[in-house]
């Protein structure tokens, strides 16, 4: 068992050009299956997102997705996997993942995977959240954003204790096993009491 009830998972809704990505997401989501963890992620029925929510699903954790009405119907073919929640943009939308989540992987993706994932980062830098944040490096994917982030600590613009609150791994079960590990060692800008949140999105108390 696993000391994650709810994961959320950042991903591609496209598949890329590897099978090894596809095959990243299936061996994740059956990880998840095996840790009796529910999933959380983007809403969408295909690419990445389509395999590893259609993976627990069927594995029977529960499944919840996050999505924009405006991009419903770009992004769902079909039947929707799981339960849906439909938010009015795309803030609310990762407010409501992050609310609800107990900790972060992701999967390799473009723009928004990325973008998604270094909010959650500036999150935990700030005190919003102290959960863990995973990425899985599959295939050397992530190589050059984990270099791009030494070299911010290089150049000080990352301090080497705000380096350690990513965390990496090239397959699931090590990834699980370093996120489960990880106690935040880095000093926050504001303490968490600095900030509440209303509508699962922060805001400073001023």
């Amino acid at each position: 068992m696993s000391k994650f009830k709810r994961v959320c998972v950042f991903c591609g809704s496209n598949s890329g050009n590897k099978t090894a990505f596809s095959d990243s997401a299936l061996n994740l989501g059956r990880e998840l299956v095996r840790r009796k963890i529910d999933l959380i992620y983007g809403g969408g029925s295909a690419g990445l997102m389509g395999l590893i929510s259609k993976t627990v699903y069927d594995g029977g954790c529960h499944v919840l997705g996050v999505i924009p009405s405006a991009l419903v119907p770009l992004e769902i073919s079909g039947h929707a996997v799981g339960e849906v929640m439909i938010t009015t943009d795309m803030h609310q939308r990762k407010a409501e993942m992050a609310r609800r989540a107990d900790a972060f992987i992701a999967l390799p993706g473009g723009y928004g995977t990325m973008e998604e994932l270094l909010e959650m980062i500036t999150w935990s830098k700030l005190g919003i959240h102290d959960k863990p944040i995973g990425l899985l490096n599959v295939n050397g994917y992530y190589d050059c954003l984990l270099a791009l982030f030494d070299k911010g600590v290089e150049e000080g613009f990352i301090s080497p204790s705000q380096r350690n609150i990513i965390v990496s791994a090239p397959d699931p079960p090590e990834l699980f096993q370093r996120m489960e590990e990880y106690a935040p060692m880095h000093d926050q800008v504001a303490p968490s009491k600095s900030w509440k949140i209303e509508d699962g999105s922060p805001s400073c108390l001023l």
